[in-house]
């Protein structure tokens, strides 16, 4: 199969403590550094970084692990840039050693607002930039993370805050705002970097008599809010396009009171990098009224589709649809459910869904075939160019949604109501992206997942399940190639780099950041002293390893296979603690 990544604008940096990033040249998957929040412009999430294999990824180890030593869970991606590793949390920053985690410098800005997750930086020349909790955009310097400008971009006492992490596009900061607690209307913006001033903005509720606003049934109901982007976007250099993903509309369950399909909520929108102006959009849920966005990731990708090289554009959005479009007009040319869902009664002309009103929301509740959080959310896919696969953390279910209107039949908040889980499932789920079909799918868990997703050429998926593993599956098959329990959930996507020739796999899980590699030498079982302790360099075990330590080092430390059970060695440097779980 035939894929040709297209142009993407290269990051080039200088020295450890002088990153300098620009954009200057092209660029593809190769890239060792991750230097933006889905690793290129493409959002493809796929590294062609191979050294870590189907064959040996059963040795991956612990290189190192970074304590944030706070109560919140890291949902940010870690870029790496020339060998320093930049993630955040709400309120903080850090920049550490990507070889070692030892940190470099920590910043940390207290501030009101939602705190519900900080999904990461951009870096641009020798600047760092994120969003807060209380809407603001904030410059550092990335060499000592002392900072340089802060500007608000919206104010949080109407319930704007930034969660999503800036895309450099062109010399120019893109975000979108966040905020689903009221009815506020929202916007992408682009960013001055020197200065923090807006140089354009679309905003994703349209202006009485402007294009998109007939499919609104009036002034009120258009200005009641909506349409966040709150999920990094993509872009395509060669168009000169940035593709986004867009909120459901408010009142979110009430669908009543503002009849037609909402423009530009719950849309996939492409937009001039250079004004800011719609250049076309298409809508994966008109008219929605189960909260079901459309924010998830547009993922960019030329390749052959039904005989024909096209210029691709792909999601799998939270309504539990897969979209195919061409990403130069937005003409869809696939829709396929990559899970089970009956909100939809038919699929139109333009490859929308219909809703189906007998699936609305009532006073009495609706019964609904469907995740009541979603076919997916916020987790990251990422699309294989080796298998022409698209890989989705997907999730199953039923729930009930509820209408809640007061005496004079309208909602008395931005919500209209509620939807109650009965139960769900997660799986990760790979899909043939020509035909919309389920190759395969590796169950992740009874609940929700929120584990992101990252390919390699290595011929591995990275993710996470639902009772706190992370996993590398076989990228055509999904069998299980490798697995550990770090004790806690991955409620981010994982990343990949390589430094002084050894490729690193990064998860974050709950508080902590954690670095694996593979051993220099993880066969040898050979130790070296370390004062008084011994330190090995053994393979870490898991569900293939029937434990075959070298019997000598086992003996020495009197661990002996009894009851059922086997020895479990501690992964490369740790000192060396034998105990023992159930074979």
């Amino acid at each position: 199969m035939n894929f040709k990544p297209f142009a993407l604008a290269t990051l080039s940096v200088s020295s450890l403590f002088a990153q300098s990033v620009t954009p200057p040249a092209l660029f593809n998957s190769a890239l060792k550094d991750w230097p933006t929040y889905n690793g290129d412009y493409s959002g493809r999430r796929y590294s062609a970084l191979s050294q870590v294999t189907s064959n040996n990824v059963r040795s991956l180890s612990l290189a190192w692990a970074f304590q944030t030593h706070t109560a919140a869970t890291v949902k940010c991606t870690p870029l790496m840039v020339n060998g320093v590793l930049y993630f955040t949390l709400p309120d903080h920053v850090w920049a550490v050693d990507a070889r070692t985690g030892r940190q470099i410098w920590h910043f940390h800005r207290p501030s009101e607002g939602n705190h519900i997750g900080q999904r990461g930086v951009a870096i641009y020349k020798d600047r760092v930039f994120f969003g807060t909790p209380d809407a603001h955009l904030v410059s550092l310097d990335a060499r000592n993370g002392k900072q340089i400008w802060d500007v608000q971009i919206g104010d949080p006492a109407f319930g704007y805050y930034i969660s999503m992490a800036p895309l450099v596009v062109k010399g120019r900061l893109l975000i979108g705002t966040s905020g689903d607690q009221a009815d506020i209307p929202h916007s992408i913006q682009a960013i001055d970097p020197e200065t923090g001033k807006v140089i354009w903005r679309w905003n994703s509720l349209p202006k009485p008599g402007e294009p998109g606003a007939a499919t609104w049934p009036d002034k009120l109901s258009m200005s009641r809010g909506g349409g966040p982007a709150w999920i990094t976007g993509t872009y395509d250099p060669n168009l000169n396009l940035t593709y986004w993903g867009t909120g459901n509309p408010h009142p979110v369950l009430a669908g009543s009171v503002r009849k037609g399909d909402n423009l530009y909520t719950c849309s996939i929108v492409a937009l001039d990098a250079d004004t800011g102006k719609l250049v076309w959009v298409f809508q994966p849920s008109p008219h929605d009224t189960h909260d079901w966005d459309a924010v998830e990731t547009p993922v960019l990708f030329d390749a052959p589709f039904k005989g024909k090289s096209r210029k691709l554009l792909a999601q799998a959005s939270r309504n539990g649809y897969f979209f195919v479009l061409d990403r130069t007009t937005g003409e869809c040319l696939l829709t396929s459910q990559f899970v089970p869902s009956n909100w939809a009664s038919s699929v139109d002309s333009k490859g929308r869904p219909i809703p189906d009103p007998a699936r609305e929301p009532q006073p009495d509740g609706t019964l609904v075939k469907g995740a009541s959080s979603g076919g997916t959310n916020w987790m990251a896919p990422s699309f294989d160019p080796q298998t022409g696969l698209f890989y989705v953390s997907g999730m199953s279910g039923f729930g009930v949604w509820y209408l809640a209107l007061n005496g004079e039949q309208r909602p008395e908040d931005h919500q209209g109501g509620r939807a109650d889980a009965l139960w769900t499932d997660s799986a990760l789920v790979a899909l043939d992206y020509q035909t919309g079909k389920v190759c395969w799918t590796r169950y992740t868990g009874k609940g929700r997942t929120q584990a992101g997703i990252l390919s390699t050429a290595g011929g591995l998926v990275f993710t996470g399940d639902v009772s706190g593993n992370l996993l590398a599956v076989d990228a055509k098959s999904g069998d299980i190639r490798w697995h550990t329990s770090p004790g806690g959930l991955l409620s981010s996507a994982p990343m990949t780099y390589e430094i002084d020739g050894r490729q690193y796999v990064v998860t974050a899980v709950d508080s902590v950041v954690y670095a694996w590699t593979l051993p220099e030498d993880y066969s040898s079982g050979v130790g070296h002293q370390n004062g008084s302790a011994r330190i090995f360099k053994l393979r870490p075990t898991n569900g293939n390893d029937r434990g075959d330590r070298p019997a000598g080092i086992l003996k020495r430390f009197g661990c002996k296979r009894q009851n059922g059970f086997r020895p479990l060695i501690r992964q490369e440097c740790f000192l060396f603690r034998p105990m023992c779980v159930r074979s």
